[in-house]
Formats: structure tokens, C-alpha cells, sequence
């Protein structure tokens, strides 16, 4: 019988050295930044009871969490779908700030299933929130930060699509369809498959009816305003999203931004303002983000928060710059056996930012496939490194 012991689980896969270098170079990239804009940097468990990370999200987080039965407690464990639930917890319970809290994070979440085709089912999330203040600016600020993100990460034409939860909430609270009803009109509308959106609001009495008609065609730049204050309804919760994201798209005029009135990404997870990162290379997302108001009221301490997320591994495959590693410019071999002089010189060389391997006996001819394509030799009473050549 064949050995498969090396198989892994579908949409599941190891990250090898080239690859894993690239990821950690981002890492370090994208965290320091965001230090740097005061965000402290937190580390939640990659386990919680399901209760505390099933506290909102819908029934669409459910069906991608993994449960398990804890062995001390006999209580339903998950492996978080998620993070920022997480730091919400994190800001409500356990930092019980007064003021404005940022938080940033990384770390493997798991999925049931793989969100798309030829995706992970282990992301490695990191992502930024802001808590405590409900104004436009802190959304501002968010996604002015995930702008120098994927800056740093190098894609190619990154764009921004912004869009509101409160105008479709809005709509179909007014009209009063069934949760399931409105459950099917959101995927739909997500489809943008008018087709059926137009059967599922077929009932519904105008002006409501063409409000909902005209969402999959509100899409574009930002005159989409403009042409959705004349479509829309004059309802109070639709205004204050009109103006919300009026404000929005004037605080980043110099952003390349459009407007998306379809895209309900999050519907239960957000209470208003939601955006989306795309760039050249990938025709799903590569960041999601927006406003999750009242999050933390499952924790004890309702505040408001906006914040992003995007998926590490896939942002190091489309970066397109030469992201610089020790193990992408090799290293040198130093020879054994390591005495005073050989340690003392591969130390040296190590803090000018060199890789040095030790060459341990018995492994002639494999150190190029370990990296090395330089090697340390002693040349009377001077070091010198010279170009590795192996048979």
C-alpha cells in the first residue's frame, strides 16, 4: 500500500523557505508601519469557546468555524474564522480604554471551506482597528492606512471600492421581507444577478421596489452619488449614509476610490461604512474593511470600531517588487571545524547582515541546494570570501 502520510488536506499547503521569507519580510513591513501610525501590536488565542467567537457575524462565520470539545471544560471550542472579533474582546474587556484604542494583529485563522477557487483555507490574517471614536475621520484614517499597505505590499493598481450597509438595511426594513427573503435578495444583490433580484422584489411596492432595482447599478465613480440621491428614497438612514459616504470620498480625493452601492460584503457583520481592496492579479478582494459599531456590546463595552484584514500569503504572491531576503542572496559556507578564528570571523560577517552556514562534516557537494553560493576561505593570514563552486 502507497504511502500517503505526506498529503495534506485540501486547500491546506506548507509555505517553503522562498516563499515563507517573502511573507515575513511583508510582515515586518506592514506591523512596523502600523506602529508607527499607533497601533499596538496583539496576539489573540488561536482557540475561544464558540460563544464568545460566534458573537456576531451571522450564520456565515458559523458554517466556516471549526469546533471541537475542550478536554478540561467538556465546553464547544473553535478555531477562529476571524480575528478581529477577537480584538474587539481584546478592547472592550480587557484594555477598557477611555479614549481612542488602535490595535493591530497577525495570525493564522482556519476556514471549513475555502472561500473561492484555488484559495487557502488557512489565511494569515493581519489587519488594523480602530476604537472609540464614531466620526468620519477614523474611517478616514483606516483606510488611508490600508493605502500605505498596499503600497508597501507593491500590487499593481490597487483600487478602493467604498459602499454603505445602511442604505440596503435600510430598504429592506421598510419593506418588510422575511430574514430568509432578505437573506436570499443579499446574495443575489451581491451577484449583482438582477434577474432574480428583480423576481424577489417583484412584490415589494415602489418606490422601495425600484430602490432595491437600481442598487446593482449604482457602481462607479464617486458622481454615483449624485445619481443615487436622485434614485434613492428620502429616507433618514439613507441620507446619512449618502452624506457619510460623501464625506468619505472627499477625505480621500487623492485616492483612487469608486463607489459600489451593491456591495454588501459583511452584511451582518458591519453597521455601516464597508470597502474593498483590488489590485491587478486577483479577481477576488484582497482586503476587506469597515464600520462594525457596537461589536464590543457582546463583551461588555459597546464602542465604535472600523478596521480591515487582508490575507498575508496572498498579498506576498502579488507583490511585484523584489522583496529583499537573506535567503534570496544566498549565503556563505564557513568551514569546519569551527574554532575561535572561523567563529569570530562568521560573527562578523553575520552583523553586516550576511548569511554564514556552517559546513558540518560529511556533505560534499549539496551546500548550493542549502543556500550557499559563497564560500569563507583563509588565504595565508586573511579572511576572504570567494564564489562557491561545487562538483
Amino acid at each position: 500500500m502507497a504511502n500517503h502520510r505526506w498529503l495534506l488536506p485540501e486547500a491546506i499547503e506548507d509555505v517553503l523557505p522562498r516563499d515563507a521569507a517573502r511573507i515575513e519580510v511583508l510582515r515586518r513591513r506592514l506591523l512596523d508601519e502600523f506602529a508607527l501610525h499607533g497601533y499596538d501590536f496583539v496576539m489573540p488565542p488561536l482557540l475561544e469557546f464558540v460563544e464568545s467567537l460566534l458573537t456576531t457575524g451571522g450564520r456565515d462565520l458559523d458554517l466556516r468555524t471549526f469546533k471541537l470539545v475542550d478536554q478540561l471544560s467538556g465546553r464547544s471550542m473553535g478555531v477562529r474564522a476571524d480575528i478581529t472579533p477577537q480584538v474587539a474582546r481584546i478592547d472592550a474587556h480587557l484594555l477598557n480604554r477611555a479614549g481612542v484604542t488602535r490595535l493591530c494583529y497577525c495570525g493564522s485563522v482556519l476556514h471549513t471551506l475555502p472561500a473561492g477557487f484555488n484559495v487557502t483555507r488557512e489565511p494569515l490574517q493581519i489587519g488594523a482597528e480602530l476604537y472609540g471614536h464614531a466620526g468620519i475621520e477614523a474611517d478616514i484614517e483606516i483606510i488611508r492606512l490600508l493605502s500605505n499597505a498596499l503600497s508597501l505590499c507593491a500590487v499593481v493598481a490597487p483600487r478602493l471600492d467604498l459602499g454603505h450597509v445602511g442604505i440596503f438595511r435600510a430598504l429592506v426594513q421598510q419593506s418588510s421581507l422575511l430574514s430568509d427573503a432578505v437573506d436570499e435578495l443579499f446574495v443575489a444583490l451581491q451577484a449583482k444577478d438582477v434577474p432574480s433580484v428583480r423576481e424577489m422584489v417583484a412584490t415589494i411596492p415602489d418606490p422601495l421596489r425600484s430602490a432595491l432595482l437600481s442598487l446593482p447599478d449604482l457602481h462607479g465613480d464617486r458622481r454615483v452619488l449624485e445619481r443615487a440621491e436622485q434614485t434613492l428614497p428620502n429616507l433618514p438612514e439613507v441620507q446619512k449614509a449618502l452624506v457619510e459616504l460623501r464625506r468619505l470620498s472627499d477625505g480621500l480625493g487623492d485616492l483612487s476610490i469608486s463607489i459600489d452601492l451593491a456591495d454588501l460584503r459583511g452584511y451582518h457583520y458591519h453597521s455601516g461604512i464597508v470597502f474593498a481592496a483590488f489590485c491587478t492579479g486577483s479577481p477576488a478582494a484582497v482586503a476587506l474593511g469597515g464600520r462594525y459599531d457596537g461589536l464590543g456590546g457582546a463583551y461588555g463595552r459597546s464602542r465604535p470600531a472600523t478596521g480591515f484584514s487582508m490575507d498575508l500569503r496572498e498579498l506576498a504572491r502579488l507583490s511585484v517588487s523584489n522583496i529583499s531576503n537573506s535567503a534570496a542572496k544566498g549565503a556563505i559556507l564557513a568551514p569546519w571545524p569551527e574554532d575561535d578564528e572561523v567563529r569570530a570571523e562568521a560573527t562578523r560577517l553575520r552583523l553586516t547582515g550576511e548569511r554564514v552556514i556552517l559546513a558540518l562534516p560529511g556533505h560534499p557537494g549539496s551546500w548550493q541546494e542549502a543556500g550557499c553560493d559563497r564560500v569563507l576561505v583563509r588565504r595565508d593570514s586573511e579572511w576572504i570570501v570567494e564564489s562557491l563552486k561545487e562538483d
